[in-house]
């Protein structure tokens, strides 16, 4: 993402991972994930987010980038000491072998 800034504001971006059990396929190989965003306007001034990118690569080494104006079809301003929130998704398709999840020993 990219955030119009200067000196004076001061920008906190957390993102949070979650499976999606329920949209996921691990039979096929197909894996759901949500991302939630949030961008926090610790500074003095006013921010705007103007554009977004985002780079993925999977197991499969397959790319995919996504690049665009804004957020969820808006740019929103950001007040001092307000944040914003969104939320969105992904399916990746992966193999993942076989393992046996032990602690050191454990197994004879």
């Amino acid at each position: 993402m990219q955030i119009q800034m200067n000196s004076k504001q001061d920008i906190q971006i957390e993102v949070a991972v979650r499976y999606l059990t329920e949209q996921s396929e691990p039979d096929a190989d197909r894996y759901a994930f949500a991302y939630t965003v949030k961008i926090c306007n610790r500074g003095m001034e006013t921010v705007k987010l103007l554009n977004r990118y985002r780079h993925i690569t999977d197991d499969n080494e397959k790319v995919e980038e996504v690049r665009g104006e804004g957020v969820i079809g808006q740019q929103p301003e950001i007040l001092p000491g307000q944040s914003f929130h969104c939320t969105s998704g992904e399916t990746f398709t992966a193999k993942i072998p076989p393992f046996l999840l032990a602690p050191p020993l454990a197994v004879h």
